[in-house]
């Protein structure tokens, strides 16, 4: 089954069109598995799986949208926006704690447009 952001579905609340970003992320289509760990999995092979994904995620035009979102409604499962579920919750350690550090991905570059999204054509 092929599970990326575009395929989930909207938050009730949010307003239309503010999924939007789903449709240009670069796991579209691609197998949920990459992004989810399955029951039981463990050591080298979550790490691997983890890697993998966030390879995809790091050159993704919506990175930044991607992961605002999790954090903004606490996604508890799975990679997003390059942050794993421990990513997720030691960053919301830090802010409970008063501790700010900016979020970037893994392996830094820069933005364009200050809104998160690479600029088009880019």
């Amino acid at each position: 089954m092929s599970v990326g952001p575009s395929s989930l579905p909207p938050t009730e609340g949010t307003a239309p069109g503010a999924g939007v970003w789903r449709e240009d992320a670069a796991c579209r289509g691609i197998e949920s598995s990459v992004f989810f760990s399955p029951d039981g999995e463990r050591g080298q092979a979550r790490a691997r799986r983890e890697e993998r994904a966030r390879r995809i995620c790091e050159d993704c035009p919506v990175l930044s949208r991607c992961r605002d979102h999790a954090l903004a409604t606490g996604e508890p499962y799975g990679i997003w926006g390059g942050m794993t579920e421990t990513d997720r919750r030691r960053h919301a350690r830090r802010l409970r704690r008063g501790e700010y550090r900016p979020l970037t991905p893994r392996h830094a570059r820069p933005e364009s447009g200050g809104t998160g999204d690479a600029a088009p054509g880019t």
